[in-house]
């Protein structure tokens, strides 16, 4: 299956967690790899890393904020899909947190994308993507697709991201 949590909403990321911990306690292979988050910059990397070992990847760069630092984004994109490439077929479900920011800023394109959804297809795997800005040809192949809507939250008020709830 293909499954997608998007939205502008926070929970995306946690959607993930939550679905890689109910395969891996259904018995179930699973890796896990971030696209823009740098190691050591969130609190489920800890937990991830303990229970995944190799098979979770932190491997971005950061939100890309200026041009100049494209190609290291990329370089870095490209690093994750070719650990996804070849982790893929070890495993039964493989969640790419922020793949589709990494997509939306062009940092990965959409037939790399199209490529793991093929091997995923072809390998018999779940893959479960996340991110916002879904775009109308990967929602058509989703078989499962969850939109998180910001209702309220603390930084409308000034408050700055939290230990343990935003990181």
């Amino acid at each position: 299956m293909l499954l997608i949590y998007t939205g502008n909403g926070k929970g995306k990321t946690s959607a993930c967690v939550g679905q890689a911990i109910r395969a891996l306690g259904q018995g179930m292979a699973v890796a896990f790899g971030q696209f823009m988050k740098r190691s050591g910059q969130a609190g489920e990397q800890v937990m991830l890393e303990r229970l995944l070992g190799e098979r979770f990847r932190a491997g971005g760069k950061g939100f890309l904020r200026r041009e100049e630092d494209r190609p290291a984004h990329r370089k870095a994109a490209q690093d994750m899909l070719q650990w996804a490439g070849e982790t893929l077929p070890g495993v039964d479900m493989l969640v790419l947190d922020e793949a589709l920011y990494a997509l939306g800023y062009g940092i990965v394109t959409r037939e790399e994308l199209e490529h793991l959804l093929e091997l995923a297809e072809t390998e018999g795997r779940h893959l479960v993507l996340s991110g916002r800005g879904l775009p109308d040809w990967l929602a058509e192949r989703a078989d499962l697709i969850t939109e998180m809507t910001e209702v309220k939250h603390p930084w409308q008020k000034g408050v700055q991201a939290t230990r343990g709830i935003e990181f």
